[in-house]
């Protein structure tokens, strides 16, 4: 992505166009590569959520849930103080 493909090349020869072509998949099924591991990041499960996690890790999990719900709420209604008719 970090790329410039903008400059316009010329191709003399079949060869030419099927070695672009081979590139350009490569970089295509990177690129694809990278935003599946992203994405399936996402919506992978917490380790403070599996079975095996220790307590101690889930309570540090709850703590830094709530306070950052509280964050928000927090966040909300200065905003709300802010911009109120």
């Amino acid at each position: 992505m970090d790329k410039d493909y903008t400059a316009q090349n010329t191709y003399k020869t079949l060869a030419e166009i099927k070695l672009r072509k081979a590139m350009l998949l490569k970089d295509i099924q990177k690129d694809d590569n990278r935003i599946y591991n992203l994405w399936t990041s996402i919506f992978r499960k917490p380790v403070a959520l599996k079975k095996s996690a220790r307590p101690s890790r889930r309570i540090n999990s709850l703590m830094a849930t709530g306070v950052g719900f509280f964050d928000a709420i927090m966040l909300a209604w200065k905003l709300y103080k802010k911009f109120k008719w």
